[in-house]
């Protein structure tokens, strides 16, 4: 393609969020940046939060790991539903009930302020790292598509990106979010159902036919049973509920969302039907990795090194121009839909847990926080070029790898606190937090050696998480 013609397509694409942005931040407050004054449609939220949850992690790698791991991907998904139903029938009414801004004012409540710091900081810092894991995917195949053909280096796709992005939030912040999720959530399935469409037309092969070449295939094998291995059904499954529980029930740039409907009845609706559109957007995605290995196969086209480059090379490469244009509206849609909402989250998180902005009149609030935001999107951005630098495997498996060792101590902290009404020393809960991803991080790259052969995978976050909660077991006051 063209680098005129991307330029066009990215170009036009910004100027559709730009237009939602000024729509929606007319008569916004200094509070609507942070819950959009909890007026979002339930029906809303679940569409967008389809596209924010898949992002690019999903439209790149899970197609690409296909060739790994088959659909072994989707056992986790399926934990995902449990843990879902989880967040809906009990983190939603304690956080309406609570009414909060911030889910971890939560901790602060049940532990104390250690807690509380502690909390945010472990959000903080796995936010930072997730979303610059899944915004460096889209900005790759962007500077492969667009920037390189004019000499662009990496480092200034990535800046222009981030500007990008903060131009269209930093007014109405999670309110303008809602609505941009909407636009990037449709432009991420349709690249997805076009490709497959492509695809089919190329192969000469009808609904019907398409749909018992995926069903035979050797890479669409679901269920792995060996107790050693890392796919292991039971392993992921059980992990798939509590990542999800972790990575969105307790992660305030999902949060953020739910709690900007109307009540809770509302909020609990919107999980419960995202759910399930989550469920068979993960399905297409893993029957579009099918399809791109059978037509490389039938094609004689020699398979990318790094399985993240399949797509991405097939789309721009081969499909023809259509293809081309909505993968690029569906990569694109994945970049801004990565990084949007977490840089909102984390402004809003650091305004609130840390220095807790709103109680502080003397200070101008919209300055304050426009410079936090500013702050934030800088950090991200520095944290992409270095793992730029340092990144030699699929993000697919290093973003819930790392998610594990970050998110494990919010688990072990919120768990605790809702099983129980046991006090604890509040001052020692930032090194049990410290601790306990260490001693998980040992753990995992010792199992082999330790436990005959045994590997951990994504059920790392549970183990974390345990620690955790045995850590602030042993803090109990006497």
């Amino acid at each position: 393609m063209s680098p005129v013609l991307v330029f066009g397509v990215i170009s036009g694409y910004f100027l559709l969020l730009i237009l939602i942005s000024y729509l929606t931040s007319r008569k916004s407050d200094s509070m609507t940046f942070y819950t959009g004054n909890r007026e979002s449609p339930w029906f809303l939220v679940a569409f967008g939060m389809v596209g924010a949850s898949l992002s690019g992690v999903t439209f790149i790698s899970v197609p690409g790991e296909v060739g790994n791991t088959n659909w072994n991907y989707l056992q986790l998904v399926m934990g995902n539903m449990v843990g879902y139903a989880v967040i809906a029938l009990v983190l939603i009414p304690l956080f309406y009930k609570l009414n909060l801004i911030s889910i971890y004012e939560y901790l602060k409540t049940r532990f104390g302020g250690k807690a509380y710091i502690s909390g945010a900081t472990i959000f903080l810092i796995s936010q930072t790292i997730g979303a610059s894991f899944r915004l460096f995917l889209a900005a790759t195949v962007l500077q492969l598509a667009f920037f390189e053909g004019f000499g662009v280096p990496f480092y200034g796709s990535v800046f222009a990106t981030m500007v990008l992005i903060w131009l269209y939030t930093f007014k109405s912040g999670i309110k303008t979010i809602v609505w941009t999720d909407t636009l990037q959530t449709t432009f991420l399935l349709a690249a997805v159902v076009i490709s497959i469409l492509v695809i089919a037309s190329h192969l000469n092969k009808g609904g019907v036919e398409l749909l018992e070449l995926i069903g035979k295939n050797e890479k669409s094998t679901i269920w792995v049973w060996d107790g050693n291995s890392g796919q292991n059904f039971f392993k992921m499954f059980a992990a798939g509920i509590f990542i999800t529980i972790a990575m969105n029930g307790l992660d305030q740039n999902v949060m953020q969302k739910n709690l900007t409907c109307r009540n809770k009845g509302e909020a609990q609706k919107n999980v419960f039907w995202f759910s399930l559109s989550f469920f068979f957007s993960n399905i297409l995605f893993l029957a579009l990795g099918v399809l791109l290995y059978y037509y490389a196969q039938v094609n004689n086209i020699a398979l990318p090194s790094a399985t993240d480059e399949l797509f991405p090379s097939l789309a721009l490469n081969e499909f023809g121009t259509l293809a081309g244009i909505v993968f690029l509206l569906g990569i694109t849609a994945a970049a801004f839909s990565s990084a949007d909402s977490a840089l909102t989250a984390l402004t809003t998180s650091f305004c609130i847990d840390i220095i807790n902005l709103p109680e502080k009149k003397h200070l101008n609030q919209d300055r304050t926080r426009l410079l936090i935001h500013i702050g934030f999107t800088f950090l991200v951005f520095l944290t992409i070029v270095v793992f730029n630098e340092l990144n030699d495997r699929s993000v697919v498996s290093a973003v819930f790898k790392a998610a594990g060792f970050t998110y494990g101590p919010l688990l072990g902290l919120f768990v605790f606190g809702l099983t129980n009404n046991v006090r604890i020393t509040d001052r020692l809960v930032p090194f049990v937090c410290i601790l306990s991803p260490i001693l998980s991080f040992i753990l995992d790259r010792n199992s082999e050696a330790w436990f005959s052969g045994y590997q951990f995978g994504f059920e790392i976050l549970l183990v974390n998480g345990a620690l955790t909660y045995s850590g602030l077991w042993a803090l109990a006051r006497k």
